[in-house]
């Protein structure tokens, strides 16, 4: 395990875990071992997770100034740590307690931040107090659990004189969003993982001093995520918009269902908010609660054009066909909810697709842009120039299913082995309405007047290829051009996929 000497000659141990960019991820507890981010929820899959181990806890020596356990104290060995990594700036994540340490350091070293990741974050760096009846009022959306009433009565026998390590074995049930046997063992692990005495140095006096936090704050350039968890009493989501506040460019993600250890509760609808932020490629926007998100390609001056993916896709999959079509386009890839980096919630299908799509063009004011789009994308695209004629400029079906009932209908789709590549959802959702689809889906395409161009991929798609032509006779402009290669014709044959859409004027 790698070290590094601090600024008191305390020897400090960090793990790295998985490759990429490095993230530099601060644990709570507070002074907990830093065990418990485990992989932060496929996170060591996207990032280089650097954790540090606070000094006194994991691998990492004990001070010889146990004063030195103050939060405000150790802002001092993040800095060491971004040095001895050389690291100009620094992408940062601190979570619960280590909340308030990133907050300082960010406060300290503004210009030293490239990015602040904020998860499920302790406020009282910046004088946020959560009161009981906080914590109170978010422990009872599980009223409905039955351990609920032991937990309640446990909370009552909690005073003065109760150990804080007592406290949080009392606690722990309303920390998760799931109290299941996952949550059970992340919890018992606090035990033995927390530094006690460390702990309760962490929030000493003098460590906080918010008004010059708040302060210095205003110099943060970074863009700041705070995640927080639906149920969790600290901070609640309000009290996360709260604490948004005290930062120059921040922005609040909550994840539905969850507590304060957001990864345990579900690992990928924490991972993914987190990896969108993180990624400098990847931009978001929320579309009737749900956070999509999308890349760009492009000046942004330049004529619009929206790139919608299949089933099973997200928007990398057009980074070959965005980057051709940005010498003089404005290119926006949509990860639809359930995909990609997108917030995967339903309910799903082509209407609820098709009504994302107007929502997401709308909220980025892409109004008569083009819109190019891929088997379940396209059946969703053309849908929305059926319901909404001027919304969509040139439009482009790319192996888009024509609406007639599937014969035969197609049977249960069981869930594949391995991670997930959609929400499998989307599978039965869309399957379902494939097998008996509204008539009116299928008896509207006459009435799309978007000029149409559907691109085919002939004989080895296993689309029937007559239904596209089908459809192509009904278009008042429409017309067909097929690439013999199946159904993935952008990216098995970008260069033919790019020259037909600039022979159809896109």
């Amino acid at each position: 395990m790698p070290t590094f000497t601090t600024y008191d000659g305390t020897e400090l141990a960090y793990d790295v875990r998985g490759d990429g960019e490095p993230l530099v991820c601060l644990p709570g507890g507070p002074m907990r071992d830093a065990t418990y981010f485990g992989e932060l929820g496929g996170l060591a899959g996207r990032r280089r997770l650097i954790v540090l181990h606070l000094r006194g806890t994991g691998a990492s020596a004990a001070p010889s100034d146990p004063a030195s356990y103050r939060c405000d104290r150790q802002v001092a060995d993040v800095e060491a740590l971004r040095l001895h990594l050389g690291l100009d700036r620094v992408d940062l994540l601190g979570h619960s307690a280590a909340g308030n340490l990133a907050t300082l350091y960010a406060a300290a070293h503004p210009e030293r931040v490239r990015s602040l990741v904020l998860v499920t974050p302790g406020t009282r760096a910046v004088g946020i107090d959560i009161t009981d009846e906080e914590w109170d009022r978010a422990g009872e959306v599980f009223a409905d659990q039955p351990w609920y009433a032991g937990a309640r009565a446990a909370l009552a026998t909690i005073g003065p004189g109760t150990p804080m390590a007592r406290v949080m074995e009392i606690a722990a049930p309303f920390a998760y969003g799931r109290w299941d046997e996952a949550a059970r063992a992340h919890a018992a692990a606090m035990t033995v993982e927390i530094h006690w005495d460390a702990a309760a140095a962490y929030y000493a006096p003098g460590a906080f001093d918010p008004g010059t936090t708040r302060a210095a704050l205003t110099a943060l350039t970074a863009p700041v995520l705070i995640l927080a968890g639906e149920y969790d009493g600290g901070p609640s989501p309000a009290r996360a918009v709260e604490l948004a506040e005290c930062f120059p460019h921040a922005e609040v993600a909550v994840q539905r269902g969850a507590g304060h250890f957001p990864w345990v509760d579900d690992a990928g609808a924490f991972a993914r908010p987190v990896a969108a932020f993180l990624d400098p490629e990847v931009r978001t926007v929320a579309v009737d609660g749900v956070r999509l998100a999308y890349r760009v390609w492009g000046e942004e001056c330049a004529p619009p054009v929206v790139l919608v993916h299949g089933r099973g896709g997200n928007s990398a999959d057009w980074t070959r066909i965005g980057e051709g079509l940005a010498g003089d386009r404005r290119v926006y890839a949509v990860d639809l909810r359930g995909h990609g980096l997108s917030d995967w919630t339903g309910p799903y299908g082509f209407d609820v697709f098709r009504d994302e799509l107007r929502g997401f063009m709308k909220a980025l004011d892409l109004g008569g842009a083009d819109v190019v789009a891929h088997s379940m994308g396209g059946a969703a695209a053309y849908l929305l120039a059926m319901d909404e004629p001027g919304l969509v400029g040139r439009l482009v079906l790319e192996e888009a299913p024509v609406f007639f009932p599937l014969d035969p209908p197609r049977g249960h789709a069981a869930r594949p082995e391995g991670p997930p590549v959609l929400d499998w959802d989307v599978v039965l959702a869309t399957n379902a309405q494939l097998n008996e689809p509204d008539p009116a889906w299928r008896e509207g395409v006459a009435d799309i007047t978007s000029p149409t161009l559907i691109v085919a991929g002939g004989e080895s798609s296993h689309l029937a290829q007559e239904r596209l032509l089908w459809m192509a006779d009904r278009l008042p402009e429409g017309h067909l051009v097929t690439i013999g290669t199946g159904h993935e014709i952008h990216t098995s044959r970008p260069v033919e996929f790019l020259a037909a859409l600039r022979e159809f004027g896109i």
